[in-house]
């Protein structure tokens, strides 16, 4: 047999290996060891499920489930195998994946195109379906066929028959289990024996489905209820009704008709109306409440949203005044350190709490206070003079990563603040078993800005990305649920319009960057996208702080 060589990065070194052996053949034979089971890799930056058949020399960068693609292809596997329990288990029901909650994945039935609830018994033996199948180990095969063979295996699966007509290949991917037929918009893991750790329990009028901790991947983390967050999900889905678009392909048929300009304005009016119910809200506690905390994960867009906030309080004759929590940073030799020893300016100890919480107080008292200031450059801090007094009519705004942070404002009585947390936390989905990551949302978001406005090409923000991610999970998540309201921060048609201008700074990632990967997985996501024309959009949009075009000042 001809032999090829193999850069394998996680032994650091090249072997020579049978030409033609999978992934995971290649992995027994060079015997990679990670920490949990391999679920898959980059070949040549290019995320690869395991049973692709290598046949030239390659760089092979193996990954499991502590990594966030692992995490990704674990979770689109446990979907397939949920899917392929209920179509088992309850035939002509609908299985609907739908949102990111409570640390899994809420999920629907419907019969009959009715919302159908399922009961303890039902999920009990959808749950014990999902075992059996882990048990018997079945084969989950990827196969590259003619696309009218694929439409004619995936049936009853409208929109993602629609969205595969819309992408016009003439060959599809389709991954199966049994005789059951998906497009997983991703690869998977080889066989049912890889989902050893899941967990299907009641949720609201659906289902949880769990995969294991991203901290802990030998345990599946307790679920939290976070009905405030339910019920924004809630409301998003009652605006996707209003506008008759559920899934990509609805919002594709309307962008195909002419129908853009229309999505745009409503969902845009559906924004104000929300900012402006905030306002009445705040409003509604006139008097007691001095301060306006408003956080959220990056590239949500909470500056334009305190902006448009600060709009609607002068609305109700409240005078929004802001304060930066930047201001209160310790001086550079006072910054604690994370575990490289590197500042970590991310920690709330980073800030003076002591200091930041007297003069808050002083504020609400109507005491005028120096505000300090700081230099990023020097990394210290100092006055110049500037004093502030909140007036009656006045509220204080401070926007910032840990504005829900108990101890950022512990001397601060409740009574006295009202706390926001904004953020896209639900958008529409690709289909009826892939949700789209609210995450990639983000992340697109911010590549489309930081390239324009920043002076960073997507190379960058793509690496610095896993270390914003982990702040968020240290500061931002775990106090979601403090807030007052949350505002989701999502346009449901807001892909469609950064799609050019995304792919575009995309294809500059050179192939031999270890962060390939991800742009090449965000290009093939947007294709799905039709583009919009971003003329329509109100110089006002959150949307504008990354596309450009804002009649807000960001200095």
């Amino acid at each position: 047999m001809a032999k090829i060589k193999i850069n394998c990065t996680n032994l650091g070194r090249v072997e020579e290996v049978e030409a033609g052996l999978t992934l995971s053949e290649i992995a027994s034979a060079l015997n990679v060891k990670l920490p949990n089971t391999i679920l898959g890799a980059t070949v040549n930056n290019k995320i690869t499920g395991l049973t692709y058949r290598v046949y030239q020399p390659k760089q092979i960068t193996y990954f499991d489930i502590s990594s966030t693609e692992g995490r990704r292809t674990y979770s689109r596997s446990l979907i397939l195998m949920l899917y392929a329990a209920v179509s088992d288990v309850m035939p002509a029901t609908e299985l609907n994946v739908l949102h990111s909650v409570s640390r899994g994945l809420y999920c629907e039935l419907r019969k009959g195109g009715k919302l159908y609830e399922p009961s303890l018994e039902d999920i009990d033996s959808i749950k014990s379906r999902m075992k059996e199948l882990h048990r018997m180990g079945l084969p989950i095969v990827r196969q590259e066929m003619e696309t009218e063979r694929a439409l004619e295996l995936m049936r009853d699966m409208d929109d993602t028959e629609r969205l595969m007509q819309q992408d016009g290949d003439i060959y599809s991917t389709v991954h199966s289990l049994e005789d059951h037929y998906v497009t997983m918009h991703g690869d998977l893991v080889p066989s049912t024996s890889y989902l050893t750790l899941f967990e299907l329990k009641p949720y609201y009028s659906g289902m949880l489905l769990q995969a294991p901790s991203s901290q802990d991947p030998q345990t599946i983390a307790p679920m939290t209820r976070q009905d405030k967050m339910f019920a924004t999900f809630t409301e998003f889905d009652k605006w996707c009704d209003l506008l008759n678009i559920q899934r990509l392909a609805d919002l594709n048929d309307a962008i195909d008709k002419g129908y853009g300009n229309p999505i745009i304005q409503l969902a845009e009016a559906l924004h104000e109306k929300k900012v402006a119910e905030i306002a009445d809200m705040i409003a509604a506690r006139r008097g007691s409440v001095k301060v306006v905390l408003i956080a959220g994960p990056s590239s949500s867009g909470k500056t334009t949203f305190s902006k448009r906030l600060g709009v609607q309080l002068m609305v109700n004759g409240i005078k929004p005044v802001t304060l930066s929590i930047d201001n209160y940073f310790v001086n550079r030799e006072d910054t604690p350190r994370d575990a490289d020893g590197k500042p970590d300016f991310e920690a709330v100890e980073a800030i003076d709490v002591k200091l930041f919480n007297e003069q808050l107080l002083a504020l609400i008292a109507g005491d005028e206070v120096e505000i300090p200031k700081y230099s990023f450059v020097k990394g210290e801090r100092y006055y110049d003079g500037t004093k502030l007094r909140l007036m009656p009519n006045s509220v204080l705004v401070i926007e910032g990563t840990h504005g829900l942070t108990p101890q950022l404002t512990p001397m601060v009585p409740e009574e006295n603040k009202f706390k926001i947390y904004a953020a896209p936390l639900a958008g529409i989905n690709f289909d009826h078993l892939t949700r789209i990551a609210t995450t990639d949302n983000r992340l697109v978001r911010r590549i489309v800005r930081d390239y324009y406005n920043r002076g960073h090409n997507a190379e960058a923000t793509i690496a610095m990305w896993p270390s914003v991610r982990r702040g968020e999970d240290r500061f931002i998540y775990p106090n979601q649920e403090q807030a007052d309201v949350m505002f989701n921060s999502a346009l449901m048609y807001e892909m469609s319009v950064l799609k050019k201008k995304a792919e575009t700074i995309l294809m500059e990632v050179p192939r031999n960057s270890p962060h390939y990967a991800t742009a090449h997985r965000l290009i093939k996501f947007l294709r799905h996208f039709r583009p919009l024309d971003d003329a329509s959009i109100p110089p006002t949009s959150i949307l504008r702080e990354f596309c450009g075009g804002s009649s807000f000042s960001y200095d």
